[in-house]
């Protein structure tokens, strides 16, 4: 299939080069013999360098101007050269605008030194130089115009694939947050009933009094560790609606939470914290709190955060504790504080905490601002309008100047050379009027409605010049030629301005100035096409040309709405698939807290229940076997989180690529268009490595989240295996893209990732490739 987009369409245009020396198909004068020979040679060559434009741009572009020059010299008139726009709109497609620039340059060089050698001095040379610059303007801002479309949809699609990639990750990265919380939270506190209890039980008759201090440790115990679980498990059931609120407000109301609870709190806080680092700053704090209520309880707090240097600081510190704090044996200490550095480091960030010198204590935090300056939408947009105009739109601003004036000076040939220095001022004026008509359209994004107006005003220009300083008629009949410039920024309406709904006037108004500038040229001259006319004349003029126009423009206002939709579509889409990730990863977040919820509530908080009630009743052995349950209970469920379900997956047997008709049935099943071809030819005899990395490649690529028709090739090649799959256009970029590559770089293969949705991945069958969990992404 790639073969046949190379080659196809410089197949075409050699085909279409041929049909030229058919006799009686082409110019007259065809060549033969060895000019013949020449102008076969320069299609074939032609031919061969644009089948290589996809793959080595710039390199296909150099071996194109060498077929020009040979064939524009052998068959001057007949000879037509695409090939060499061609691989220059393939240039300004993919690669960036100074080598796009210095290609335009080169072209356009050759082109105008061949020009010099077949026209020679004279107007024809000028009009030449114009229009192969006018056009290899146009075909740069074309492809440039392509580079930026598709490079805002590789944009997307990174954005996408990372939201997939941390839609997969979501709920293991839940499951391992709660069970640090959880640690903090309660976990030592069991383990210390436990010790405290077994200590009292062993040394019951020496030390009969430690028995009930060891009731009264388990009670109170266990009663902090019911609150803060019950608190836990209402946290966890508050999930009926995703969060998307500001982190500012989330953690105000996290700081004013722990105030209800009866500790007094101050918080400072910047009302526009966004990112991971605000995250990380909401993790913090909630168990800095957290760590002060259970160690100082009643002392006050004062949560902090700052802006200097593109850095947050956060500082939480407490007061010493109004009374004395109860002894948790020393387990567990230590273990909310190594939490709350892995979520500083995390962010980015680092995190110290220690004893205050008033016998409080401290923890500060330094992480990066990850807050978006926040600015108007309309500025932003206007930014981003003006970096796409880099090339696009001043190339085709350019392009407007120049046909026109090329048009000038080609029709100017014919004349005589007296007439033509007799006219050269009025010929100067007419140019500068039509390229002034043209500067407005390097704004024609930006504002494409002042871009319209403006152009209608300047096409009043050449009337007031015409009855003003009298033009001579020859010279006045060339303003028409600045037509373009109108249609281009009807165009620009349709497709930029503000709401499609309201640009409709604008292929009216285009209809009615351009006809009344035209008429009133005309009138003002007194002759239409250099025929001499009255008022009858110039009312059939405007009738005329308001008719055409009105075609014209209305055509071009309907393909500018066109492309508009096409567009927003796009958009769109990238804007809902986006926004499903993210609620999809929302609801595995929610379902992870659901059942953790679920285990809290049927496990550990009814031994909890159970040790407070033994406790309060004195029996000592089933405080300890409650506490002991309890922890077992807890201990199985942090095990299960930070496993994240256990190891049996990791006892599955290795898929092969024979497994992949059963995977493509599977996503089938799913309502996914997904076709496999190759198996089982392709995978027969293939060592079990190279196996399992084809099943991988795979799996990732249709893993990625492309809700569309996906195409999966395998074919045998000598000792190579080639996969080619079609349709994943968020598997080309991103986190799945960064696996893809390291899977391939393992196995000494290599991988292409072409923006459009394709991956071309090549694997020697001769060498072992590593299998797919043991590559880091």
């Amino acid at each position: 299939m790639e073969t046949m987009r190379n080659w196809f369409l410089p197949l075409l245009l050699a085909a279409g080069q041929g049909a030229l020396l058919w006799p009686g198909v082409g110019p007259d004068g065809t060549p033969g013999g060895p000019a013949l020979l020449c102008v076969l040679g320069a299609v074939a060559l032609e031919a061969a360098a644009l089948s290589r434009r996809r793959a080595v741009p710039v390199r296909a572009l150099a071996c194109t101007l060498g077929p020009l020059v040979v064939g524009g010299l052998a068959w001057p008139d007949g000879y037509l050269g695409l090939g060499t726009l061609v691989a220059l709109y393939s240039v300004a497609v993919r690669c960036p605008v100074p080598v796009t620039v210095r290609a335009v340059a080169a072209a356009v060089g050759v082109e105008w030194v061949l020009a010099a050698v077949q026209e020679g001095p004279g107007p024809a040379l000028l009009s030449e130089m114009a229009s192969a610059l006018g056009v290899y303007l146009l075909c740069a801002g074309l492809g440039e115009a392509r580079r930026q479309w598709l490079a805002g949809r590789l944009t997307a699609a990174r954005r996408l694939a990372g939201a997939e990639h941390a839609r997969r990750l979501a709920a293991d990265h839940e499951r391992r947050r709660l069970a640090r919380e959880l640690h903090d939270v309660s976990a030592h506190h069991l383990t210390s009933v436990v010790v405290t209890v077994d200590a009292a039980r062993r040394l019951q008759d020496s030390r009969p009094d430690l028995a009930a201090e060891a009731l009264a440790f388990a009670e109170r115990t266990g009663a902090e560790t019911l609150t803060a679980l019950q608190r836990v498990v209402g946290l966890l059931r508050d999930t009926d609606r995703p969060d998307h609120r500001p982190m500012s407000g989330r953690i105000e109301e996290l700081v004013a939470g722990f105030g209800r609870l009866g500790r007094p709190v101050i918080a400072r806080i910047p009302g526009d914290l966004a990112g991971p680092s605000a995250e990380a700053v909401y993790g913090i704090v909630r168990e800095a709190l957290t760590n002060a209520l259970r160690h100082a309880p009643g002392a006050a707090t004062r949560v902090l955060v700052t802006r200097a240097a593109g850095l947050l600081r956060l500082t939480v510190q407490n007061a010493p504790p109004r009374t004395a704090p109860q002894s948790t044996g020393g387990l567990g200490a230590g273990r909310g504080v190594a939490g709350m550095r892995e979520r500083a480091a995390a962010a980015g960030g680092e995190l110290t905490a220690g004893p205050t010198p008033g016998g409080g204590w401290q923890v500060c935090a330094t992480l990066p601002d990850g807050a978006e300056p926040r600015r108007p939408d309309g500025r932003g947009r206007r930014r981003d309008v003006l970096r796409e105009q880099r090339l696009a739109d001043p190339a085709l601003a350019a392009v407007s100047m120049i046909l026109p004036v090329s048009c000038v000076l080609a029709l100017a040939e014919d004349w005589s050379a007296a007439a033509r220095r007799a006219a050269l001022p009025a010929l100067l004026v007419v140019c500068g009027l039509l390229v002034l008509h043209a500067v407005p359209l390097l704004w024609r994004r930006r504002a494409p409605w002042a871009v319209l107006l403006a152009v209608l005003a300047t096409a009043w220009a050449g009337p007031a010049v015409v009855a003003g300083w009298r033009l001579p008629s020859h010279a006045a009949q060339f303003l028409p030629a600045g037509t373009l410039v109108e249609t281009l920024a009807v165009y620009a309406v349709a497709a930029y301005g503000r709401g499609p709904g309201r640009t409709w006037p604008a292929p009216i108004a285009a209809t009615l100035g351009t006809a009344g500038a035209t008429t009133a040229a005309s009138w003002a001259d007194r002759s239409v096409g250099g025929e001499p006319t009255g008022a009858g004349g110039a009312v059939l003029l405007a009738f005329v040309l308001s008719v055409l126009l009105a075609l014209v423009f209305a055509a071009v206002w309907g393909t500018g709405l066109v492309v508009r939709c096409r567009r927003l579509r796009a958009l769109a889409f990238d804007d809902f698939a986006l926004a499903s990730s993210m609620w999809q990863a929302d609801r595995a977040v929610e379902a992870e807290r659901q059942r953790l919820a679920d285990t809290l509530r049927d496990a550990v908080l009814d031994h909890t229940w159970a040790l407070v009630g033994a406790a309060r009743r004195g029996d000592l052995a089933e405080v300890a076997g409650t506490a002991r349950a309890a922890l077992a209970a807890m201990r199985e469920m942090l095990h299960s989180l930070t496993d994240g379900g256990g190891s049996d997956a990791r006892l599955a047997p290795s898929p092969t690529a024979g497994d992949l008709e059963a995977l493509c049935r599977a996503l089938r099943r799913d309502g996914r268009d997904v076709r496999l071809r190759g198996l089982p030819e392709a995978a027969r005899n293939l060592p079990s490595s190279v196996q399992v990395s084809v099943y991988r490649i795979v799996e990732a690529a249709l893993g990625a989240g492309d809700p569309g028709p996906v195409r999966v090739a395998l074919r045998r090649r000598r000792d190579t295996l080639r996969i080619t799959v079609t349709g994943v256009r968020l598997a080309v970029a991103g986190p799945v893209a960064e696996r893809l590559r390291a899977q391939a770089a393992a196995g000494e293969g290599r991988i292409e990732c072409e923006p459009a949705g394709t991956l071309r991945v090549v694997l020697p069958t001769g060498i072992a490739a590593a299998p797919f969990e043991e590559v880091s992404p």
